[in-house]
């Protein structure tokens, strides 16, 4: 017979380092599994150096099975995400647990007594740790994950539903294919929809400013706050987390897949790719005991001496509200539409969308895209356990 599966809190620095790793666990024989760089793991899971942290609080827990770790979750609070959106909740993230119900089950019993102890209505999720990072359940699309987005085994559904959790809300991420578009004559359409867009708006598309990438940064920033105030789970970023953002893409950050769209002269929009480093990742395998230069190196070789990047993803774009449905969202797209035939990207992933955003779902659609992967944020109130 099986020991019983027992929670404890991460404290000790043993603990810290079995809840680090435990993904190398659940992930070893999924070949779709991308492994993030040991070092950005550490920095989000750093309650001193992740931004986050300054307005969160929550513990990390470990499930075992005697001596064997068979599940890791967060539970947290985010108290500018209540305080945006007038809400009383907590959060769940890092859930990460061999395919054992019993497992599941303790780690969101330790999350939701966490959530009762600390006058929270309800439990949400998953979230590491904002809408900035990678949040939602993955229940379609398990082929290989693209830079900066969640993965996880097709059973955690079960795991999440089975408890009691339900449906709060779906994101969509969008693919779309170059020479698919090419087979469509999308450019013909595309060209003659964007020249009528401009005649009536007097609106430019630009470059990223590669000289002053600081500036362009904050005034993405500015804009990102303004054009996502109302979608549902956004919280504003912080100066510390636009800063986080740009260290953390400077390392593989392509000027040619950011552009602003402006109306006389104003910069009201934005819309931001970067390669889907996944790619590079997934041959380079990090994995814990191998240092990171040897890592690093290996990921030199596939992405500048032997390139294997020919994925990008648009992860972040807004319009100011005062120039939403003029169609400038889709001049953007058409920057990147004519960008892409000179550049090595084949492919290309747009998301997430939440299924509520119609505006963008039906350029997105206009332009081709196929809906390839979904996301599912969970919730679980109080008084239901």
């Amino acid at each position: 017979m099986s020991s019983a599966v027992i929670v404890r809190k991460v404290e000790s620095a043993a603990d810290h380092k079995s809840f680090f790793e435990f993904p190398w666990s659940v992930y070893k024989d999924d070949s779709n599994w991308v492994p993030p760089l040991l070092s950005i793991r550490r920095d989000i899971l750093n309650k001193k150096k992740n931004p986050a942290w300054e307005y969160m609080e929550g513990d990390y827990y470990l499930a075992l099975r005697g001596e064997k770790v068979v599940g890791t979750i967060a539970a947290f609070v985010n108290h500018r995400h209540n305080e945006f959106h007038q809400e009383n909740i907590a959060w769940f993230g890092f859930f990460e647990c061999d395919n054992d119900a019993e497992a599941a089950a303790a780690l969101f019993k330790t999350a939701m007594d966490w959530v009762k102890a600390h006058g929270y209505d309800a439990l949400r999720g998953p979230q590491n740790f904002t809408t900035h990072d990678e949040c939602g359940l993955l229940i379609d699309g398990f082929t290989r994950p693209i830079m900066l987005m969640p993965y996880n085994p097709p059973y955690y559904q079960k795991l999440v539903e089975d408890l009691g959790f339900h449906k709060v809300i779906d994101a969509h991420s969008y693919y779309y294919n170059w020479k698919m578009a090419e087979a469509r004559h999308t450019e013909s359409r595309v060209d003659k929809l964007t020249k009528r867009i401009v005649r009536n708006t007097n609106a430019t598309v630009r470059q990223i400013n590669r000289k002053n990438l600081k500036a362009d940064f904050v005034l993405f920033k500015e804009i990102y706050n303004d054009a996502w105030e109302k979608n549902w789970g956004f919280t504003p970023m912080t100066d510390k987390e636009l800063d986080a953002l740009i260290e953390s893409l400077s390392a593989f950050f392509d000027p040619r897949l950011a552009c602003f769209v402006e109306v006389d002269e104003k910069v009201v929009g934005f819309m931001l790719g970067v390669p889907d480093f996944n790619q590079v990742l997934q041959l380079a395998h990090p994995r814990p005991g191998e240092p990171e230069p040897i890592t690093l190196a290996k990921a030199v070789w596939h992405w500048k001496l032997r390139p294997k990047i020919d994925w990008m993803r648009i992860p972040l774009m807004g319009v100011r509200e005062e120039y939403r449905n003029k169609g400038l969202d889709i001049l953007m797209m058409s920057y990147f539409y004519h960008t892409m035939q000179n550049l090595p990207y084949q492919y290309m992933d747009c998301g997430w969308i939440l299924e509520s955003n119609h505006n963008m779902v039906g350029t997105l659609k206009g332009f081709g895209t196929e809906i390839h992967r979904t996301y599912r944020f969970y919730e679980k109130g109080v008084e239901l356990t």
